[in-house]
């Protein structure tokens, strides 16, 4: 038997809507911005997989996160990056922690959603 594939608009739209993508607005790209970069500027210790590191360690490591998960188009939003790379770790899903002087110990999904509400309530 003879079966020919028909290829209707309607078809070629429904097979290239799953590889449409889309970016982070301009907004979400500062805010991202402007939290990696209050992690950077800060005296705090960021904990990931049991490890401390200096605040510059891991503006260096979220960043190499954010970077691929824009290659992967699988961040549009600041939630998307905190809860995609800046909470726990890919590799053993273990939550970061940050610890900053004179506060106390937190997750790191925690310290960076305040920061993004302080960042939006300006």
């Amino acid at each position: 038997m003879n079966t020919r594939l028909i290829l209707t608009p309607a078809v070629v739209l429904t097979a290239l809507a799953g590889t449409v993508t889309a970016a982070p607005s301009e907004t979400a790209r500062r805010e991202i911005a402007s939290l990696i970069g209050a992690l950077d500027g800060s005296t705090c210790r960021f904990q990931r997989n049991g490890s401390w590191h200096d605040a510059a360690e891991a503006r260096a490591h979220l960043q190499r996160k954010y970077d691929y998960l824009l290659k992967k188009d699988k961040v549009d939003t600041a939630e998307q990056f905190i809860e995609r790379a800046a909470s726990r770790s890919s590799m053993s899903g273990k939550p970061y922690r940050i610890a900053c002087p004179g506060q106390p110990e937190q997750t790191a999904a925690s310290w960076f959603g305040a920061r993004l509400q302080a960042l939006r309530t300006r």
